[in-house]
């Protein structure tokens, strides 16, 4: 994982007066941070301190370790914080109620992004176009996020390695419980039966294929691009004895054949980028039987930002998912409509049990942060997935973001 990026304006600072370029890139920040309404901010730095914003929530308090804090967002926007928090430039009392602060006041975000940071957008939306979602670039992008190491992922998710949004149908469930709790419920909304030949279009590490399987009796399919999710689902299927059951491919999705009963994907349209929704749910079309059913879960941006960041780069896709893009609901539901012999016929919000699940995998993760250290990783990486930890649980319990259960069939 890179924890530099060229479009930071820690480079831009580095030019022959990079004083009065920081004094510029205070001032222009902090003038941003007077416009502050719903929340406070504390800003340390230093002896000095300062307050913005009004406490109608609970103050947060963001300590300023590096000058060069001010240049890397001025000239970087939201990226640039993102990379500098990365170098240790800067720390927070609470990284989740920054994110919440700063989406609550969309205006002081979007000032920052359009200020010094427009002239670094254009490079950030080059490196994203390098990672387009060609098949060979699938699959260095999917490399590039899952294929860190099965060890890492396994210290902090639970028993059931499921790497996305669990259901939480009780206050005190725990994250394995949340996690079997959401697997129930998608089996239950595709009408899983012991007869049925499930396709699964991204297997993670086997979590769903397996509880399908072992708990419905039916045959799964499962495809993957990732090399290491591939070994570790394939283990896991042998110790589960399940190998008569299930079968694990490593294929782009654009590349399977064959027609299925039923067919779910769990948060991998995320991945493909919105120029390929109409082949994505057209494969889908094409892979179900007459009669079919599909579950779709995906991460979702809310409606208003869709078209906007269709054409923008966020911290997310320049560190953690390259090439990646969150779909709308009326994007999906309306790809769904241009394919023939498709119909929606549910639609399930689930989104706040995704801020609590990023809750428990935080606090997993921090609890593990000398086992991940004795796994060689750097604290620049470790620093790199927290930022994205908060980041998440913050956009989701302000709803910025959400994750739906999109269901639809294929008429006959």
């Amino acid at each position: 994982m890179k924890s530099v990026s060229l479009s930071s304006g820690r480079h831009l600072a580095g030019t022959p007066k990079p004083r009065m370029l920081e004094r510029l890139a205070r001032r222009a920040v902090r003038r941003q941070l007077q416009a502050l309404e719903h929340g406070q901010l504390r800003l340390e730095e230093g002896d000095q301190r300062d307050t913005f914003g009004e406490p109608d929530v609970g103050p947060v308090t963001l300590t300023v370790n590096d000058p060069v804090f001010w240049s890397d967002i001025a000239f970087g926007g939201s990226i640039g914080a993102g990379e500098a928090y990365m170098a240790g430039g800067w720390d927070c009392d609470d990284l989740v109620g920054l994110v919440r602060l700063l989406l609550r006041n969309r205006h002081v975000l979007e000032g920052m992004e359009s200020g010094g940071a427009r002239l670094t957008a254009p490079l950030q939306r080059l490196f994203h176009r390098i990672n387009r979602n060609s098949r060979q670039g699938a699959r260095r992008n999917i490399a590039a996020h899952y294929d860190v190491g099965n060890d890492f992922f396994a210290l902090w998710l639970d028993d059931t390695m499921m790497y996305s949004s669990a259901v939480f149908s009780r206050p005190d469930m725990t994250l394995g419980e949340a996690q079997i709790e959401r697997l129930k419920l998608v089996c239950e909304r595709l009408q899983l039966q012991p007869d049925d030949h499930l396709l699964e279009i991204g297997t993670g590490w086997g979590g769903l294929a397996i509880y399908a399987a072992s708990e419905y009796g039916c045959r799964v399919t499962t495809t993957t691009i990732s090399a290491e999710q591939h070994a570790l689902a394939t283990l896991r299927v042998a110790e589960a004895g399940l190998q008569d059951r299930i079968t694990i491919l490593q294929s782009d999705y654009r590349d399977l054949a064959g027609q299925y009963d039923k067919l779910v994907s769990i948060e991998m349209i995320e991945a493909i980028g919105w120029r390929q929704y109409d082949t994505y749910f057209r494969q889908c079309r094409d892979l179900l039987r007459p009669g079919g059913k599909a579950l779709i879960q995906a991460i979702t941006i809310a409606e208003a930002r869709y078209e906007q960041a269709k054409h923008s780069v966020d911290f997310i896709q320049r560190y953690i998912f390259p090439g990646g893009a969150l779909p709308s609901v009326s994007a999906m539901v309306s790809s769904v409509a241009r394919q023939r012999h498709l119909d929606v016929v549910g639609l399930h919000d689930i989104g706040l049990h995704y801020a609590e699940t990023l809750r428990h995998w935080r606090e997993r993760f921090e609890a593990k942060l000398d086992a991940v250290r004795g796994l060689g990783y750097s604290e620049t990486f470790i620093r790199m997935w927290r930022y994205y930890l908060c980041y998440c649980e913050g956009a989701f319990r302000e709803r910025a973001i959400s994750d739906v259960h999109l269901v639809f069939d294929k008429t006959g």
